[in-house]
């Protein structure tokens, strides 16, 4: 039996709600904002929040000075497309990319996180 119905995924970062909107907006899910605090909602009940850190220290991927903190994929269709999307809502793309099914970018907390292929 689960405890939980939903996960939910909690990102420290230096303004939750500039992250929040960031993410809501790529996703179109429902943001919530406070002023320490902010979370996103899909329809169906998934949640991601954010909560603001003084002294925030930025990850610094793919070295382990600043561990990466959290990792987000989110699958999409077409790869130029979906980088296109991100950079026009703030994200910067990673100048490591390992890989050819998945690009690298920093979020605008710089936290990385991945755009994929199915």
């Amino acid at each position: 039996m689960a405890i939980a119905r939903y996960p939910g995924l909690v990102i420290d970062c230096p303004d939750p709600g500039a992250l929040a909107r960031f993410y809501g907006t790529m996703l179109d899910w429902k943001v919530d904002v406070t002023e320490d605090w902010a979370h996103i909602q899909a329809e169906y009940g998934h949640t991601i929040s954010f909560q603001r850190v003084e002294g925030f220290s930025a990850p610094d991927w793919p070295g382990q000075e600043h561990p990466q903190q959290m990792h987000v994929d989110v699958t999409v269709d077409d790869l130029d497309e979906g980088e296109a999307a991100v950079l026009a809502l703030g994200a910067l793309k990673d100048k490591h990319q390992p890989g050819t099914t998945f690009r690298v970018f920093l979020d605008p907390a710089g936290h990385p996180f991945c755009i994929c292929l199915p």
